[in-house]
C-alpha cells in the first residue's frame, strides 16, 4: 500500500448512531515527517529509565530541557499575585500589548538604543517562539528563502516552512580540535563569504540567535556588525533571538539593532520574559524593531494567530522590569550563573571532558567522545537512524540517571556529524541540584 495515500487522510471513530467514519486531510506539514521530535524522544526515554532497576531508588537528575528547578524572584511572583486581583487586568489587553508592560519596555530597552522608544517600536506577543513565528507570518510569501545558522533552535524550521519559506543553512563552524580541549564560543565562527554566497533574490530574511542556544557563544561586536552589513547590502530582513540578553558573561553583549541606523531598519528583535524571571510558563514576549512600518506587520500577525496575550502576566512582566532595574536583579542573576556554570562544569575539567565555555545562555555543550560505552549496548529502534549523541544520551539516562539534549536534532541529517559526541545541559536548576548532578557525572570516570 502506498504510505502517502495512508497519511493523506485521517478516520476518527465511527460517528455515533451513524456507523460512519469522518475522514479528514490534515495538514501535510505534520503528515510528512511522522518520526518524534527531540522532545518527546528525551522525555519519554527519561520516564521510562525512571522505573529500571538502576534508576528507581535513585532521583533521577534532569539537565535536558531548558526549564528551571526554582521560582521566579519573588518581587515578580508579588507582582502576578497583585495583577491577579484586578478586575480588569483579568480581562483582554490591546492586541500589541497593555501600555504599563510597552512603557517599562521601553525604560529598559531606551538607553541600549541610545535614544527613546515609542509604544508603535514594540509588540508584545505569546513568549518569544510566537515572537518569532509572528515575524515570519508578517514577512513571508510563499517561496521566500530564509538563512538560518546551525546549530539552530529547532523551532525556526517549523515556522520558517509552515509558512511555505524555504530554510537555507549556513553553519557555525566549531573549533577543530573541539574533541580536545575546553574551547571559547569565540571559536564558533561563521565564514561570511559563505554567508554572502547563501543569499539569492528570493532571501527575505537571516535568523540569528545570540546568546547562542546551543553554543552559548555571544556573538561579538565586529561579527555582528559584519553580518549586518551584508544583510543592508543585500536588502535581507534581521530576526535576532535575543530571548538570553540578560544572560552573558563576557563584559557586554552586543545588540545588532544598535550597530547602525541601516541595520536598526531592518532589525526585528525578540525577547522574553521567561528566560529573565525564571518564568517560561508565563509566555511573554516581545518584539521590538526601530522601523514601525516593518514592525506592524509582525503586529498584524500577531493579532491573527492569537489576537492578545494574556494580561494578568503582562502587568506583572511591567512591573518586575521596574523592580528589577531598581534592584540590580539583572546583574545579581548573571553572577549567580556564573557559580552555577563553576559548579557544574567543574565535572567536565575533573574527568577530562572538552567543553565549550559558556559566554552566555544556561547551556553547556560537552564533548564525550572519550566515554567508552558497550558496542552491544542495546538501543531502542526509534533511535537507531539518529544521530550518535541520541544514543549517547539514552544510555546517560539509563545508566548514570542523567538526561541531557542530544544537538544533533539542531542540525539537518547531513550535518549532524559536527556534534555527534555531545550532548547539551540545561545549569537552570539550584546549586544543590547541579552538586547532584556533578556527584552523579563523575560516575563516568569508570567508562573512560
Amino acid at each position: 500500500m502506498n504510505i502517502n495515500k495512508l497519511i493523506s487522510k485521517r478516520s476518527l471513530k465511527t460517528m455515533a448512531g451513524t456507523g460512519k467514519k469522518f475522514e479528514f486531510t490534515p495538514n501535510k506539514y505534520f503528515t510528512s515527517n511522522t518520526s518524534k521530535d527531540v522532545w518527546s524522544l528525551t522525555n519519554e526515554a527519561a520516564a521510562q529509565a525512571a522505573q529500571t532497576s538502576r534508576n528507581k531508588d535513585r532521583e533521577l537528575i534532569n539537565l535536558g530541557q531548558g526549564f528551571f528547578s526554582y521560582s521566579p524572584p519573588q518581587f515578580a511572583i508579588k507582582e502576578a499575585q497583585k495583577a491577579l486581583e484586578i478586575p480588569l487586568v483579568n480581562q483582554y489587553s490591546p492586541t500589541r500589548g497593555r501600555a504599563s508592560l510597552l512603557n517599562s519596555l521601553i525604560k529598559l530597552y531606551s538607553p541600549f538604543y541610545g535614544k527613546e522608544l515609542k509604544q508603535e517600536n514594540i509588540t508584545i506577543t505569546t513568549g518569544a517562539n510566537e515572537g518569532i513565528l509572528s515575524c515570519l507570518m508578517g514577512l513571508l510569501n510563499a517561496g521566500d528563502e530564509v538563512i538560518v545558522f546551525e546549530p539552530f533552535f529547532d523551532q525556526y524550521i517549523s515556522n520558517i516552512e509552515l509558512m511555505g519559506g524555504k530554510v537555507v543553512y549556513v553553519p557555525i563552524n566549531p573549533p577543530k580540535d573541539l574533541d580536545q580541549r575546553i574551547t571559547e564560543g569565540t571559536e564558533w565562527t561563521i565564514d561570511f563569504e559563505q554567508f554572502r554566497n547563501a543569499i539569492t533574490p528570493k532571501t527575505k530574511a537571516v535568523i540569528v540567535n545570540s546568546p547562542h542556544n546551543p553554543i552559548g557563544k555571544v556573538f561579538t561586536k565586529e561579527e555582528l556588525t559584519k553580518l549586518g552589513e551584508i544583510c543592508v547590502e543585500n536588502n535581507v530582513i534581521i530576526i535576532s533571538d535575543e530571548v538570553y540578553e540578560f544572560l552573558y558573561f563576557n563584559d557586554s553583549f552586543t545588540r545588532i539593532a544598535t550597530l547602525s541606523p541601516e541595520i536598526g531598519q531592518l532589525t526585528l528583535t525578540v525577547g522574553s520574559a521567561g528566560k529573565t524571571f525564571a518564568a517560561t510558563g508565563w509566555r511573554i514576549g516581545w518584539v521590538i524593531s526601530q522601523n514601525p512600518e516593518l514592525l506592524q506587520y509582525v503586529s498584524k500577525a500577531h493579532t491573527r494567530i492569537c489576537f492578545a496575550s494574556p494580561s494578568p502576566l503582562q502587568e506583572a512582566c511591567a512591573n518586575s522590569i521596574n523592580d528589577a532595574l531598581e534592584s540590580g536583579y539583572f546583574e545579581k542573576m548573571r553572577k549567580e550563573y556564573v557559580q552555577k556554570f563553576k559548579i557544574f562544569n567543574a565535572v567536565f575539567e575533573e574527568l577530562g571532558l572538552p567543553y565549550t565555555k559558556p559566554e552566555g545562555t544556561y547551556f553547556v555543550l560537552a564533548d564525550f567522545s572519550k566515554v567508552k560505552i558497550p558496542e552491544d549496548y542495546p538501543w531502542p529502534e526509534e533511535i537507531l537512524d539518529k544521530g550518535k549523541d541520541f544514543r549517547i544520551s539514552h544510555w546517560l539516562i539509563n545508566e548514570l540517571g542523567v538526561v541531557a539534549i542530544p544537538p544533533t536534532e539542531f542540525y539537518i541529517k547531513e550535518h549532524e556529524k559536527a556534534a555527534e559526541n555531545l550532548l547539551r545541559f540545561a545549569v537552570c536548576k539550584d546549586d544543590e541540584y547541579l552538586e547532584k548532578a556533578v556527584e552523579r557525572l563523575r560516575l563516568l570516570k569508570d567508562y573512560l
